[in-house]
């Protein structure tokens, strides 16, 4: 058969025959390529778990501690320990915390510098108003939390401020 006289049979058969040869070559390469890719993604996978592992372990790290003790569960060591006084501010200084509420009149809160609000609780005397002003106090006109809210004012610091306020209204 002369090339001249193919027909279409035989170039069916020899189309057909490139067709699986073609394959059976793309098939090969797809295998060693997964070979490949496969060893690669696990190297990166096992780099990028080491990477984020640290990050990770930044983001949800403590950033402290709420310990809880009894009197029961002192320890020699922590019985030693004096518990720590709070500072004693001046009455300026401690109406920061009180400022929020008797700047404005919140909860019924007197507003400093208001003598008629101030008149019927300076009429009680300093020390009612500071025996208040520590302990809290829910009265007619609204509620007064202790230490104003502030638990780490001292009572000296407290009886300041009532000072400061009172002062304000003279």
């Amino acid at each position: 058969m002369s090339e001249e006289q193919m027909n279409d049979s035989t170039f069916g058969r020899l189309f057909i025959l490139l067709v699986v040869a073609t394959s059976l070559l793309l098939a090969l390469l797809m295998v060693l390529a997964t070979f490949t890719a496969g060893d690669v993604n696990a190297r990166l996978d096992e780099r990028s778990e080491q990477e984020n592992s640290g990050i990770i372990a930044s983001r949800i790290a403590k950033v402290g501690e709420f310990a809880v003790q009894t009197a029961a569960a002192e320890t020699p060591a922590t019985a030693a320990v004096p518990a720590a006084k709070p500072e004693a501010l001046s009455g300026e200084e401690a109406y920061a915390s009180c400022a929020a509420c008797h700047g404005a009149g919140i909860a019924g809160a007197p507003m400093v510098g208001n003598a008629e609000a101030w008149a019927p609780r300076i009429t009680q005397g300093l020390d009612k108003l500071t025996e208040h002003a520590i302990n809290g106090y829910q009265g007619d006109s609204g509620f007064m939390p202790a230490k104003g809210g502030n638990p780490s004012l001292s009572d000296e610091s407290v009886r300041a401020a009532v000072q400061y306020m009172v002062d304000a209204v003279k």
